[in-house]
């Protein structure tokens, strides 16, 4: 083990934050081998100054026109969501010149759905009273004659009242017989007339009188909550749904409970999925057979162009400062073929619409956002004169300039990733939410490179799948039989598993299989117990501690089957007063195993390790991961090895130009290396990232660098290469920076 590298610099700290200075401070407890200054540094410096070629000029990208316009992955939007008044004063001139001051590209504004923004024929489509008949024709032709795209907004998810009292038939009804209503607008029923016929018209109609470039549909499928709210209804038991579920699956009664372990609400979600889908390939239908060159966005992937996301904010502690690389990362790796376009939502909440979030925290999004592959969105209440809260605009005017400045470096990614963790969906929530992102945030501390595929995807990425070294399953269980599938061929190839807490309990023979593991207590409260990390050769992070406390679940499994028992389980013993405490015996079971495959390893952790991290935050609990991989995989780390603070996230993609000129290419150009500044987070707030100086890295680059450069300073970086690894110094981190390393 080498010495540590030089710790980095940081600005002195101009108020009293103790919760950042931890945060920035905090070290690994197994650091980094040392990276060695160039010789050429000075030199280097000074030519900085001299050399031509690093100061990047804005681009001017002439795409074919027969290549539909989403697929170059550049997009800047700015979403309008018009309240109803708005209608009323809304500038087409002043929206234009705020969207071109912000660099904008693509506008997506309100059209129609739960009330129309024009003026509709269509006796069924409420109209806004508010608006004006020339508005939306008006926003669009100026957009369009300075090059600004126009996404029309349909929401199908509800109905005015009016539409209600003619047709109550068409909406939602909750097994206790009520309605979910907003006001004055009513929830419908997804297998009513309304959604199945009624919203195709609406939409031809909008096609045909507007020269639109998009459609996003908000909030599309089977509504069981009334989200703004926060209130919980149940399965709709509409009468059009309980037909429509018992023809496809051959006569089951609609079941009222959502229960994954009730085969009937099994078949319930084949249904809603398959009816989804149905639903998408015919607007997919519709629409294309207009014009190919409208872009269909809403949050699903079938019949889809783009794929949008949103990163909002946190309803409770803790909060999760990786929202967009965690959508985004999700997305990309998911749906390869997809452009993805995950949204900043600028409200705190649905209460509290009016309020932003802070503009640090906007910041972290829309960088993590383009780092990670997506183009750059923000949604905001309205248009952005006379708004209630501005304290953003100025970020989104710097980070969206950035882009455009630097368009041909962002788009066209490809992974260096070898390890790759499986999300419980595309929206976690609950306790498998908790355990998955306390895994991604261990990796992201340790600057470990990783991709993100959801569990459903892992049938459909397969090949992809079986050429990652180490795949991490967090509490992923209800897997298909094609996933499962993938997970035994991706081991037996030489893939190494890891699972934690309740992962594959639903597949006793899968778990037995795989990992040599049987259920005996699957839901155990930990609270209490300890863990011994008594083998120093694996667990090496922990010379200095013989007992770990644990809390949440501690499952109890029969680990005879594996090759290997780890991390034995200490008895609750006798809480009270110092005088009485111990009797922390061993109990027999282990947390820890790993069965031995022919070309691998698959080691389970039955227990609560990503929950308890993402909740308290002890570092011996991630470290607990962290000596696992490098028992299973230690080359994990060889990828990135870097002195930068755990709150400085580190992404590294392989680049191809995004241009013209390389559409067809799949050549990488370079590496990028993001660096996105956290150390301001405090934990649950966003404070002004404090500076970082002498930033080190070594990086494993398959190709001698022709030269490196910074997108912040526009100034070249000093690096060396050597035996397939450049090492490199980036003097200063302010916000944010891509440090290009050209091929």
């Amino acid at each position: 083990m080498g010495t540590a590298p030089a710790l980095p610099r940081l600005a002195p700290l101009v108020r009293d934050d103790f919760l950042t200075t931890f945060s920035v401070f905090k070290r690994h407890q197994t650091p980094a081998p040392p990276v060695k200054k160039p010789s050429f540094l000075l030199l280097f410096c000074l030519l900085s100054f001299v050399v031509p070629g690093f100061a990047q000029k804005t681009a001017v990208l002439n795409w074919p026109d027969n290549l539909p316009w989403w697929k170059p992955n550049n997009l800047r939007v700015i979403q309008t969501n018009l309240p109803a008044y708005e209608a009323a004063t809304l500038n087409p001139d002043s929206l234009l010149k705020d969207l071109q001051d912000c660099s904008a590209n693509t506008l997506l504004i309100n059209a129609g759905g739960i009330m129309a923004f024009y003026p509709t024929q269509l006796d069924f489509h409420y109209t806004n009273p508010h608006m004006k008949p020339n508005t939306l024709a008006d926003v669009i032709r100026k957009c369009h004659q300075h090059g600004i795209r126009v996404i029309v907004r349909f929401d199908f998810s509800r109905v005015h009242e009016s539409i209600f009292k003619a047709h109550p038939d068409w909406c939602y009804i909750s097994p206790k017989g009520e309605r979910i209503i907003n006001t004055d607008m009513y929830v419908v029923s997804i297998n009513a007339p309304y959604v199945q016929d009624r919203a195709f018209k609406i939409i031809a109609e909008v096609i045909d009188q507007f020269p639109i470039d998009g459609i996003f549909l908000n909030m599309p499928g089977y509504q069981v909550n009334n989200p703004y709210e926060g209130k919980y209804h149940g399965i709709d038991q509409n009468d059009y749904d309980k037909k429509a579920f018992a023809q496809f699956s051959n006569g089951l009664t609609l079941p009222t409970v959502e229960d994954k372990a009730d085969p009937v609400f099994q078949k319930y979600l084949t249904f809603k999925k398959a009816t989804v889908e149905d639903w998408s390939k015919r607007l997919h239908e519709l629409v294309k057979s207009k014009n190919q060159q409208i872009a269909i966005c809403t949050y699903l992937d079938k019949y889809v162009d783009i794929i949008r996301h949103e990163s909002q904010s946190n309803t409770s502690l803790p909060y999760w400062p990786y929202t967009a690389s965690d959508n985004v990362g999700n997305a990309v790796n998911s749906f390869p073929d997809h452009v993805i376009s995950n949204a900043s939502i600028q409200q705190i909440s649905f209460q509290s619409r009016y309020n932003a979030v802070e503009p640090e925290e906007v910041g972290i999004r829309l960088y993590e956002n383009i780092a990670n592959g997506s183009g750059l969105d923000i949604s905001l209440m309205g248009d952005m004169r006379g708004y209630e809260d501005e304290r953003n605009f100025a970020v989104v005017r710097k980070i969206y300039a950035h882009h455009k400045k630097y368009e041909p470096y962002f788009g066209k990614y490809q992974s260096v990733a070898k390890i790759a963790v499986v999300a419980p969906g595309a929206w976690p929530s609950g306790e498998p939410m908790q355990e998955y992102r306390g895994i991604l945030l261990m990796l992201k501390e340790a600057h470990i490179p990783f991709d993100i595929i959801e569990d459903a995807q892992l049938a459909h990425r397969a090949e992809k799948v079986k050429t990652y070294k180490l795949l991490i399953l967090p509490e992923i269980t209800y897997l298909s039989a094609e996933a499962i599938r993938v997970l035994k061929e991706a081991s037996q190839q030489g893939t190494h598993l890891i699972a934690t807490n309740r992962t594959l309990f639903d597949n006793p023979e899968t778990l037995q299989e795989l990992f040599g593991a049987k259920i005996e207590k699957k839901d155990h409260d930990g609270a209490g117990f300890y863990l011994q990390p008594d083998n120093r050769a694996v667990f090496k992070r922990f010379q200095q501690q013989k007992m770990l406390f644990w809390k949440f679940n501690l499952g109890l499994y029969d680990l005879k089957g594996t090759d290997q028992r780890f991390l034995p389980i200490l008895a609750k013993g006798r809480p009270g007063p110092p005088e009485i405490i111990g009797g922390h015996d061993l109990t027999g079971y282990y947390a820890m195993g790993i069965k031995n495959h022919p070309k691998s390893k698959a080691a389970i952790l039955p227990v609560n390790l990503g929950k308890l991290y993402y909740m308290h935050g002890y570092e011996q609990h991630k470290n607990l991961l962290l000596d696992a991989i490098d028992y299973l995989y230690p080359e994990a780390t060889q990828l990135v090895k870097t002195n930068a603070p755990e709150r400085v996230e580190v992404i590294v993609q392989q680049y191809t130009k995004n241009s013209p000129a390389k559409l067809n290419t799949k050549t990488a150009d370079g590496l990028i290396l993001h660096l996105v500044n956290l150390t301001g987070f405090s934990g649950n707030t966003y404070f002004a990232p404090l500076p970082v100086y002498d930033l080190t890295f070594r990086i494993q680059v398959p190709f001698k660098p022709s030269k490196v450069f910074s997108m912040v300073t526009e100034k070249p970086v000093p690096f060396a290469w050597k035996n397939g690894f450049v090492e490199l110094e980036v003097g200063k981190l302010g916000d944010f920076d891509g440090v290009v390393i050209d091929r």
